[in-house]
């Protein structure tokens, strides 16, 4: 497809996701619908404008943040002038931020058998050194990530359980520990830690996620469920996957790319969001580009339309 084509494509599709907002966004109460999808925007576009107008084009009342679009800092790493001025723009172009994704305990544990290749070495030493370092201003990420929910007026904030161990149910009670203190710290501030189920951290499943969480009671904790990486772990997502999960405790949603479009990797989008429905989901589903190369702001546009297209028939 060339440039001239793509650019005409979008121009026709962009009215369509329209019309079909108009249809059943603003009578989507009781269902996961068109006004509750989301998307990363540093996976949509290249500069924090780009972003803007994706949202415009699909009429998206919602974005995810993480990385600032175009550059390598998190929102959360912000300094606060920037932090708010970027709060401002969101805010005068209608949009409200669902999650802040960070890269909390996103490392290894220290003292955990993390997983390696290979016999010890001296640059794996120096890993385990930052590692330390990580884990020993854990308390100060948190405290940034706080002040950023604040100034960008959202409640759910994303954590991690650590880099994956060879044993990862062995370092649940240290690790609900861990986030249950961090837990307790945020709520005094309003805010809710979601731990994500990843692939290269130790809750990658559901199954794994929902024991994890048995652990730390905390009312202030819940789940951000990646639908596909409990999928690359071997695990079916749907309907088995989110059977296991505590369904009062998905407080956000996030739709790989792959999951979307690529037949090996599809998920059943328009069964998962009727059974969020069903279990009074209230949060939002945000789109994860998660495609790489030179096309992948392409990519975004087309998973976005099918996206709309799922939700609009869900």
């Amino acid at each position: 497809m060339t440039r001239r084509d793509w650019i005409a494509s979008l121009a026709a599709v962009a009215p369509l996701a329209g019309s079909a907002w108009a249809k059943t966004g603003a009578s989507a109460s009781g269902k996961v619908g068109l006004s509750r999808l989301s998307a990363i925007s540093d996976e949509i576009a290249t500069a924090p404008e780009g972003a803007l107008e994706f949202a415009r084009m699909y009429h998206l009342q919602w974005l995810e943040l993480r990385n600032v679009p175009g550059r390598s800092i998190e929102y959360a790493r912000l300094e606060e002038p920037e932090l708010k001025q970027a709060a401002k723009e969101f805010k005068d172009n209608g949009i409200r931020i669902s999650f802040l994704n960070t890269g909390m305990l996103k490392f290894g544990l220290p003292g955990s058998d993390v997983k390696v290749n290979g016999p010890e070495t001296a640059e794996q030493a120096k890993r385990n050194a930052r590692e330390q370092t990580r884990f020993d201003e854990r308390m100060k990420y948190l405290d940034q990530s706080i002040r950023a929910a604040h100034i960008l007026d959202l409640t759910n904030v994303r954590v991690f359980a650590f880099s994956r161990t060879t044993e990862p149910e062995k370092h649940y009670p240290r690790i609900a520990e861990i986030i249950g203190e961090m837990a307790n710290v945020a709520a005094r501030e309003g805010i809710k830690l979601l731990i994500e189920n990843e692939t290269s951290c130790n809750a990658a499943t559901c199954e794994e996620a929902a024991s994890l969480l048995k652990m730390i009671p905390s009312k202030d904790v819940g789940l951000n469920w990646d639908v596909l990486n409990g999928v690359d772990m071997g695990e079916p997502a749907f309907p088995h996957g989110y059977s296991l999960l505590p369904k009062h405790r998905i407080w956000n949603v996030q739709a790989k790319g792959k999951s979307l479009l690529e037949a090996d990797k599809l998920q059943d989008w328009q069964g998962i969001i009727r059974a969020l429905a069903k279990d009074d989901y209230t949060g939002c589903i945000g789109l994860e580009n998660h495609m790489f190369g030179r096309m992948h702001i392409t990519q975004a546009h087309y998973e976005i339309r099918e996206m709309i297209r799922v939700a609009a028939t869900a």
